[in-house]
């Protein structure tokens, strides 16, 4: 598609026409969502290596689910919404799998695109490195809340936990990533 569905046509018409099965729309849409469900993808998982692999399930599951896409939300919003809910299954699942199998270290196979500014990518990896250093419960609301703009009440109700243990792990998150950044991430 050239350019974002938003600037050429409404993004009702591009969800409609990809129900309707129309591929070209549906390229469209994940063309201009996949740059930020991958990074949402990397911000909650630890290292590189599922982040391709899981954004890719991430955008079946947008395709797969459009039909309830109501509007009420934009699209990129509702779509970051199932990439989170993808990928903290997928880290639950991973650490399930490291609790009985051992850790394995998380391999780089991550490298910025041709139109990727340098120091923005290289402000990202530093940002996950910083978050693959707290703890699951405490990244996964900090980036619910500072990535996707979720409330506490909206993060409470996603995580299935009480809204003052969100605010538990927001605070605590933040204090830490604070910590860490003044350490000059060791």
């Amino acid at each position: 598609m050239p350019g974002h569905p938003a600037r050429t046509k409404s993004p009702d018409a591009y969800v409609r026409a990809a129900i309707g099965g129309d591929r070209a729309a549906a390229q469209a849409i994940l063309e201009a969502l996949l740059p930020r469900m991958r990074n949402l993808c990397r911000f909650l998982l630890r290292g590189d290596r599922d982040v391709d692999d899981v954004a890719q399930i991430a955008c079946m599951e947008v395709l797969r689910s459009l039909h309830g896409w109501r509007g009420d939300a934009s699209l990129e919003s509702w779509a970051l919404r199932i990439t989170a809910r993808v990928a903290r299954r997928h880290a639950k699942k991973e650490r399930d799998r490291d609790a009985r199998h051992g850790s394995v270290p998380p391999e780089l196979h991550a490298v910025p695109t041709a139109d990727s500014a340098p120091d923005r990518y290289l402000e990202r990896r530093r940002l996950a490195r910083l978050l693959d250093r707290l703890p699951d419960a405490q990244r996964d609301a900090v980036v619910l809340h500072h990535v996707l703009g979720l409330s506490v009440p909206e993060i409470a109700a996603e995580l299935e936990i009480p809204a003052e243990t969100t605010r538990s792990r927001l605070r605590l998150g933040m204090r830490r990533l604070r910590e860490l950044h003044g350490e000059g991430e060791s």
